[in-house]
C-alpha cells in the first residue's frame, strides 16, 4: 500500500492507495498533477530513509510527500 502525504496549515492527511489497481493509480496520478500544479513541492522516501524530489508521478513510490511553498511576511 503506497502513501501521498500531504502537508498544509491544518497538519496533514494521507491517501493511501493500492500500486497494483489502476483506479486507485490514476487517482493518485491526478492527486500529484493537481498539488504540484498549485505549486506544492514533491519528495518521494528512498530506501536509505532520505527524500528526493520528484517532478513526475512515480507508480512505484511506496511514500510521497508533498508541501506547500514557503511564504514569507
Amino acid at each position: 500500500m503506497a502513501t501521498q502525504i500531504v502537508m498544509d496549515g491544518t497538519g496533514d492527511s494521507r491517501h493511501f492507495f493500492d500500486q497494483t489497481d489502476p483506479v486507485g493509480l490514476a487517482k493518485a496520478e491526478r492527486r500529484f498533477g493537481k498539488l504540484t500544479g498549485q505549486g506544492y513541492t514533491a519528495a518521494s522516501r528512498m530506501p536509505s530513509g532520505h527524500f528526493n524530489l520528484v517532478r513526475t508521478f512515480d507508480p512505484t513510490a511506496d511514500e510521497t510527500l508533498f508541501y506547500p511553498r514557503l511564504v514569507g511576511g
